[in-house]
């Protein structure tokens, strides 16, 4: 069985987590409950660095002794893995036994290897990056990570010999796929080749707090040099069975600001113990809060195990995942996952579960028994291009491709109208829309666990696995609506004078997010449950998919006068349901009193034409 290890970097416990930590958990239990139902041997580990400075420092500001502060808040962290639903199969702290052992021997090993000597440092040190600071790092005399003025030290040190090691570790970072993305692996060798590699301080002389050297009492572990080695103690090195099953690392999943010591001091470490390299660093991006940087001064830092008591985990899950590219930097606000967890999550999966079982229940409260698959409603579900984004990484990407199955699901419901049928055509398209909600409780599991669940137990389906997201798999179906799996969250309303205020700051670039296109009314029919609505079917051209749009147009036009009319669509609107109906855009008109006037584009207007 093929074996997937990862990792996420291990936190600082000098305070509560924010929405970052979550984020980056979240990623790497995605990408381990992607592997799981790929059938893999997955080990997930994350967990707490115990050891550093700074939690020293932060327990005295708070009068509480070391240990009892750091054990204190390393609960914390675990807390947040349970309320987001990390699966991760162990949480590392690095006050463990194993792990100072694993610390001391390797450091040990370095030095009779000669790779570690006595010596002093003077410098700037910033408290935040537990890093000394070369008069370049530094923007405006300040740590540009922390926004912070280092501290001048010049201490008594044991030092690394990281520039032994300088043409190696350029040799593997320049190795095709050892960092991801692509611009964070060039940043890290731009560096390389630019700069001095300089020997690394390893140790301070600090024995109050972290882990003491074995071969000088009078000094503690250096950071980096200890919390580093989490990734390798954890599987009990280096006789252990999880040690010789899992290692080396297939992902350490790290944000952007740890990338130099993931992609540079941890190789050299692992090359002077004789230890093999990890295959790949994953640098995600950071989180900003409404576009502002998460400050404490600014007082934007969102606690995600606070924010998990206003919001389904799921969702915070879901808005995370969807709005950001990883490996670029992203934004949260309440506005986004709101929006995303009404429309998406509510009116797009949420209803198409609600509709499917809704019409089982009803037509066959007895039971189902496996019938012919509509091939057609499967035809667009491409399971291969959806593991083939997640194997590079593509985790928001991936996602679009099964919400793109979800709307076509919503789609054949509409067009179909299963609820006419009967007989063999009736079992046949309510048992092939079970088929296609249990694939999606198997492709969603990674990203929507908790939702993932719900699903499976209305079905009365044990949870699956990848090869069996295919159709025609289950015998009979006994299904049991159980509620809604989302509740709507009331969306925050701008006052009158506010909206004005923001119509009056839209500029141009605003504007053009809006893609308007002329199309062509192909088909006009009455929504089967409101009396005022046509459901409208628009020509955008050739090589574009049809659009269907639900609109209130049923008092204004008759069908006739509304058939190869040429309108003006909003083609990018995020897709609604109206009364169980999808609607997919929205067109312009003028509204006077109570007339409503479609704007028209000239004839000789090609179908499909962008409006500027």
């Amino acid at each position: 069985m093929k074996k997937f290890y990862i990792t996420t970097a291990i936190d600082y416990v000098n305070g509560r987590p924010h929405i970052g930590h979550a984020y980056e958990k979240i990623i790497a239990d995605v990408l381990a409950r992607w592997h799981r139902i790929k059938g893999e041997d997955v080990f997930f580990l994350t967990g707490t660095d115990d050891n550093a400075q700074k939690n020293a420092e932060a327990a005295k500001e708070a009068r509480k002794p070391i240990k009892q502060f750091v054990n204190d808040n390393a609960k914390i962290f675990q807390e947040l893995c349970k309320v987001f639903n990390i699966s991760n199969d162990y949480f590392i702290r690095t006050t463990e036994k194993r792990h100072i052992k694993f610390s001391q021997e390797i450091f040990s090993k370095s030095f009779k290897k000669g790779d570690i000597y006595k010596g002093k440092y003077e410098g700037y040190y910033c408290l935040g990056c537990e890093a000394f600071l070369t008069e370049k790092d530094l923007v405006d005399e300040k740590c540009p990570e922390h926004n912070k003025k280092p501290e001048w030290r010049e201490e008594e040190s044991y030092f690394f010999k990281l520039s032994k090691y300088k043409d190696k570790i350029i040799s593997l970072v320049s190795s095709k796929d050892f960092i991801i993305p692509k611009d964070k692996k060039n940043e890290i060798l731009a560096r390389l080749k630019s700069e001095e590699l300089k020997d690394l301080s390893v140790s301070r002389k600090n024995t109050e707090w972290g882990i003491i050297t074995p071969i000088d009492k009078e000094h503690s572990i250096y950071v980096w040099y200890d919390a580093l080695g989490n990734y390798v103690s954890a599987l009990d090195y280096p006789k252990g069975k999880k040690f010789k099953k899992y290692w080396p690392a297939d992902v350490h999943v790290i944000g952007k600001g740890i990338n130099w010591f993931h992609s540079v001091i941890w190789p050299a470490i692992l090359f002077s113990a004789n230890i093999t390299q990890p295959k790949r660093i994953l640098v995600h991006g950071y989180l900003t809060v409404n576009g502002s940087k998460i400050s404490k001064s600014l007082g934007n830092s969102i606690d995600p195990i606070e924010l998990a008591t206003k919001y389904p985990a799921d969702s915070i899950r879901y808005v995370l995942l969807r709005e950001v590219s990883l490996g670029d930097d992203g934004d949260f606000s309440e506005e986004a996952l709101t929006s995303r967890h009404n429309n998406e999550l509510a009116n797009d999966l949420g209803n198409l579960v609600s509709r499917v079982l809704t019409l089982a229940e009803k037509n066959f409260s007895k039971g189902l028994k496996k019938s012919q698959v509509d091939k057609k409603l499967f035809s667009k579900l491409n399971i291969k291009k959806i593991d083939s984004l997640m194997e590079n990484f593509e985790i928001n990407n991936a996602l679009s491709e099964v919400w793109k199955f979800i709307n076509e699901c919503n789609k054949h419901i509409n067009q179909e109208k299963p609820w006419e049928m009967k007989g063999k055509e009736l079992e046949k398209h309510i048992y092939s829309l079970l088929e296609s909600i249990r694939i999606l409780s198997i492709l969603l599991s990674p990203f929507l666990p908790e939702t993932s669940n719900k699903i499976l137990k209305q079905l009365n389906q044990k949870p699956g696995n990848l090869k069996e997201a295919k159709p025609g798999l289950v015998k009979i179906y006994k299904v049991k609506k159980e509620g809604i799996l989302f509740n709507k969250i009331e969306e925050k309303m701008l006052k009158p004078d506010k909206i004005e205020n923001n119509l009056d700051k839209i500029d141009i670039k605003e504007f053009s997010k809006l893609d308007l296109r002329v199309a062509r009314i192909k088909e006009v029919g009455d929504h089967p449950d409101a009396k005022k609505l046509y459901i409208l079917i628009l020509d955008l051209g050739k090589g574009e998919h049809e659009l269907q749009v639900v609109s209130g147009l049923k008092e204004n036009y008759k069908k006739e006068e509304l058939i190869n009319k040429r309108v003006i669509v909003i083609r990018n609107l995020k897709h609604a349901v109206i009364r169980g109906i999808e609607s997919q855009g929205m067109l312009l008109a003028a509204v006077f009193k109570d007339k409503v006037s479609l704007a028209q584009p000239d004839k000789d207007i090609e179908i499909g034409a962008k409006v500027m």
